[in-house]
């Protein structure tokens, strides 16, 4: 049964915090009707006089623009979840969504203490143990609060193996063997309902083995018994998109408004290379002036990595931008472009292959690999400028994104071989 519940987000200034100096917090509050409040602090301060009552934003200069950058990420993560939610559950509270915010378990008892480790930990004690020892990293900004959610989700998927394969609701340590990996691994890969890819069931596996090597290292085993389960060596190799595929999908008459506003959302992937959790969140704040000329750039810290991804607004850009200029996204909640939820975006883009004739799954991960072969291969930006814009920490990740073809190499040549000979074909005289 789907979910018809409203939520409402409510920012306000709580003045009865202020410093010595008037700085009062934001505080965020969830309300959903019917049900208790709860509120949220988003970790950053406005003067009193800097907040805008009847706006619920803040007003002034550069840090007040970050407060309100702040507000809209806030916003548009916990919409995201309350839509998750949705889809999992026939009553929602706000508590629900606060805990999933934060990296708990959506129905987890507000002050419910942890319980006490008075012997051994069992594996998802440990499990639970790890993520809470993540989620300080997180607190603390060193960590991702997406990533968090993985770590959620990887327990909540050994959680599953331990009932449906052992028909055990936890599991002891001591008892574990390296087969243990291999059943999981096929769990996930063959038996389970919704079966993962191989990359993905091994990015499980290599987390079941980080939280084994923390018990390791925790003196609750004497080693990890599966950390020789090889969980490297299989990325998959994702081709992109050929740019007259992107063409294909950009000049397509399309007579759906769903489909057009996933359209103009995978196009400004391909263009900009932000992910899903990124694109999502864009807000005008996100839009900079660069250099003499006051060229306008994306600027925005990775959901991921937390790295600055910074990307130049190239011209089917600013017209998707301009596009939505008076779209309900902006007007109500500043976003740059409409963006459903993961799900439903993916969803709709397999549609969108079939109406343009595209013969694979379009995903909003492509879209990244795509951006990155066009910067790479046909606008001839080096690897050290597209690991730059896709927020890489290092080339090596760009690499997996981006192979430099045969045409590109072929233009280099064109360009450069008379620098070493003739027009004939003979060595040059080269004064080194």
């Amino acid at each position: 049964m789907r979910n018809h519940q409203k939520l409402t987000l409510l920012f306000w200034h709580r003045k009865s915090k202020a410093d010595g100096k008037g700085h009062a917090p934001v505080i965020c509050r969830i309300s959903i009707e019917g049900e208790e409040p709860e509120e949220i602090a988003i970790g950053m301060k406005v003067h009193s006089n800097n907040w805008d009552v009847e706006n619920k934003k803040a007003k002034g200069g550069s840090h007040e623009k970050k407060v309100n950058l702040k507000i809209s990420e806030i916003t548009v993560d916990l919409t995201r979840d309350f839509q998750t939610l949705q889809n999992e559950y026939e009553h929602i509270t706000p508590l629900m969504v606060k805990n999933l915010y934060q990296g708990l378990p959506p129905k987890q008892i507000k002050g419910t203490p942890k319980p006490e480790l008075k012997v051994m930990p069992s594996l998802l004690q440990v499990t639970d143990l790890h993520i809470a020892n993540f989620k300080k990293m997180v607190d603390k900004k060193l960590r991702s609060p997406e990533t968090l959610k993985q770590w959620n989700a990887t327990r909540k998927k050994i959680e599953e193996f331990l009932i449906n394969h052992f028909k055990l609701k936890d599991f002891d340590l001591h008892s574990m063997e390296f087969s243990f990996a291999v059943q999981f691994y096929n769990y996930l890969t063959v038996e389970r309902k919704k079966v993962l890819g191989e990359a993905a069931g091994k990015k499980q596996v290599k987390n079941l083995k980080e939280i084994m090597t923390f018990a390791e290292t925790s003196k609750w085993i004497e080693r990890n018994p599966i950390i020789k389960f090889k969980c490297g060596g299989d990325e998959t190799d994702i081709p992109p998109l050929e740019y007259f595929e992107v063409e294909t999908i950009w000049n397509k008459k399309i007579a759906i408004e769903r489909l057009i506003e996933v359209r103009d959302a995978f196009i400004f992937q391909c263009f900009t290379g932000y992910a899903f959790q990124d694109v999502y969140g864009l807000t005008t704040e996100n839009i900079i002036k660069v250099g003499i000329k006051g060229e306008k750039w994306l600027v925005k810290d990775r959901g991921k990595t937390g790295v600055s991804e910074t990307v130049p607004i190239l011209p089917i850009v600013e017209d998707l931008i301009e596009k939505y200029r008076y779209h309900e996204c902006r007007l109500i909640r500043g976003l740059l472009i409409p963006v459903n939820s993961n799900a439903r975006y993916n969803a709709y883009l397999k549609e969108l292959a079939v109406i343009c004739g595209i013969n694979r799954e379009l995903n909003t991960h492509l879209a990244r690999h795509t951006f990155a072969d066009i910067m790479l291969n046909i606008m001839e930006f080096s690897l050290e400028e597209v690991s730059k814009m896709l927020g890489h920490k290092t080339t090596r990740t760009t690499q997996r994104y981006a192979k430099v073809r045969n045409n590109k190499i072929s233009k280099t040549l064109e360009r450069v071989k008379g620098i070493v000979f003739t027009d004939d074909g003979q060595l040059r005289k080269i004064a080194c």
